[in-house]
Protein backbone atom coordinates (compact mmCIF):
# COMPACT_ATOMS: atom_id res chain seq x y z
CA UNK A 1 0.00 0.00 0.00
CA UNK A 2 1.29 3.52 -0.80
CA UNK A 3 2.13 5.88 2.05
CA UNK A 4 -0.25 8.79 2.66
CA UNK A 5 0.44 11.98 0.73
CA UNK A 6 3.19 14.17 2.19
CA UNK A 7 4.99 11.31 3.93
CA UNK A 8 7.88 9.21 2.78
CA UNK A 9 7.92 5.48 3.22
CA UNK A 10 9.61 4.22 6.37
CA UNK A 11 9.84 7.40 8.44
CA UNK A 12 7.00 9.54 9.62
CA UNK A 13 7.33 12.63 11.75
CA UNK A 14 8.35 10.57 14.77
CA UNK A 15 11.15 8.85 12.86
CA UNK A 16 12.62 12.15 11.65
CA UNK A 17 12.76 13.57 15.18
CA UNK A 18 14.39 10.47 16.65
CA UNK A 19 17.62 11.13 14.71
CA UNK A 20 17.93 14.68 16.02
CA UNK A 21 19.99 15.13 19.16
CA UNK A 22 17.89 15.28 22.30
CA UNK A 23 17.10 18.79 23.43
CA UNK A 24 19.04 19.98 26.43
CA UNK A 25 17.11 19.78 29.66
CA UNK A 26 16.30 23.10 31.22
CA UNK A 27 15.93 25.02 27.94
CA UNK A 28 19.25 26.83 27.88
CA UNK A 29 19.37 30.26 26.22
CA UNK A 30 20.99 30.48 22.78
CA UNK A 31 23.78 32.66 24.18
CA UNK A 32 25.26 29.51 25.79
CA UNK A 33 26.54 26.66 23.62
CA UNK A 34 28.06 23.39 24.78
CA UNK A 35 31.09 22.21 22.83
CA UNK A 36 32.04 18.61 23.65
CA UNK A 37 33.72 17.28 25.64
CA UNK A 38 33.61 20.01 28.33
CA UNK A 39 33.70 23.54 26.91
CA UNK A 40 31.00 26.22 26.95
CA UNK A 41 30.85 29.17 24.54
CA UNK A 42 29.19 32.32 25.90
CA UNK A 43 28.00 35.15 23.63
CA UNK A 44 28.67 38.39 25.49
CA UNK A 45 27.66 41.99 24.89
CA UNK A 46 30.40 43.94 26.71
CA UNK A 47 29.91 47.45 28.05
CA UNK A 48 33.35 48.82 29.00
CA UNK A 49 34.03 51.90 31.10
CA UNK A 50 31.48 51.23 33.86
CA UNK A 51 32.03 52.00 37.54
CA UNK A 52 31.67 48.36 38.56
CA UNK A 53 31.81 44.98 36.82
CA UNK A 54 28.38 43.35 36.80
CA UNK A 55 26.14 41.03 34.81
CA UNK A 56 23.34 43.22 33.44
CA UNK A 57 21.35 40.65 31.47
CA UNK A 58 21.18 36.95 30.74
CA UNK A 59 19.20 37.08 27.51
CA UNK A 60 18.54 34.73 24.65
CA UNK A 61 21.08 36.34 22.29
CA UNK A 62 23.83 37.47 24.67
CA UNK A 63 24.90 37.95 28.27
CA UNK A 64 25.21 41.66 29.07
CA UNK A 65 28.36 42.44 31.07
CA UNK A 66 29.48 45.84 32.33
CA UNK A 67 33.27 46.07 32.64
CA UNK A 68 35.09 48.39 35.04
CA UNK A 69 37.97 49.05 32.64
CA UNK A 70 38.32 51.32 29.60
CA UNK A 71 38.22 49.89 26.08
CA UNK A 72 41.86 50.60 25.24
CA UNK A 73 45.00 48.49 24.95
CA UNK A 74 43.10 45.31 25.82
CA UNK A 75 42.28 46.47 29.35
CA UNK A 76 38.55 45.76 29.01
CA UNK A 77 39.19 42.30 27.54
CA UNK A 78 41.53 41.37 30.40
CA UNK A 79 39.03 42.68 32.94
CA UNK A 80 36.19 40.77 31.23
CA UNK A 81 38.10 37.48 31.37
CA UNK A 82 39.01 38.04 35.02
CA UNK A 83 35.40 38.90 35.89
CA UNK A 84 33.93 35.89 34.06
CA UNK A 85 36.40 33.55 35.77
CA UNK A 86 35.40 35.00 39.16
CA UNK A 87 31.66 34.70 38.46
CA UNK A 88 31.99 31.11 37.26
CA UNK A 89 34.47 30.09 39.92
CA UNK A 90 37.04 28.77 37.45
CA UNK A 91 40.73 29.47 36.93
CA UNK A 92 41.63 32.42 34.70
CA UNK A 93 43.49 30.13 32.27
CA UNK A 94 40.22 28.28 31.52
CA UNK A 95 38.63 31.43 30.04
CA UNK A 96 39.51 32.96 26.65
CA UNK A 97 38.05 35.24 23.99
CA UNK A 98 37.67 33.38 20.69
CA UNK A 99 36.06 36.14 18.64
CA UNK A 100 35.23 39.82 18.94
CA UNK A 101 38.34 41.01 20.75
CA UNK A 102 37.91 44.47 19.18
CA UNK A 103 34.11 44.50 19.34
CA UNK A 104 31.46 44.76 22.02
CA UNK A 105 29.99 41.47 20.75
CA UNK A 106 32.35 38.71 21.94
CA UNK A 107 32.42 34.95 22.26
CA UNK A 108 34.13 33.70 25.41
CA UNK A 109 35.10 30.04 25.77
CA UNK A 110 35.20 28.40 29.19
CA UNK A 111 36.98 25.06 29.34
CA UNK A 112 36.37 22.13 31.69
CA UNK A 113 32.97 23.30 32.90
CA UNK A 114 29.36 22.08 32.65
CA UNK A 115 26.70 24.08 30.82
CA UNK A 116 24.36 23.87 33.81
CA UNK A 117 27.06 25.32 36.10
CA UNK A 118 27.65 28.27 33.76
CA UNK A 119 23.95 29.12 33.49
CA UNK A 120 23.42 28.80 37.26
CA UNK A 121 26.44 31.00 38.05
CA UNK A 122 25.45 33.69 35.52
CA UNK A 123 21.86 33.80 36.78
CA UNK A 124 23.02 33.91 40.39
CA UNK A 125 25.37 36.84 39.63
CA UNK A 126 22.58 38.62 37.71
CA UNK A 127 19.97 38.16 40.44
CA UNK A 128 22.42 38.89 43.28
CA UNK A 129 22.75 42.58 42.36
Amino acid sequence: MAPPKGQKRGKGKEGADSTAPPSAPGNFPACLRFIPPSTVAISIHAKPGSKTATITDVGEEAVGVQIDAPARDGEANAALLEFISLVLGVKRRQVSITSGSKSREKVVMVEEVALEHVLDALRKAFKGQ
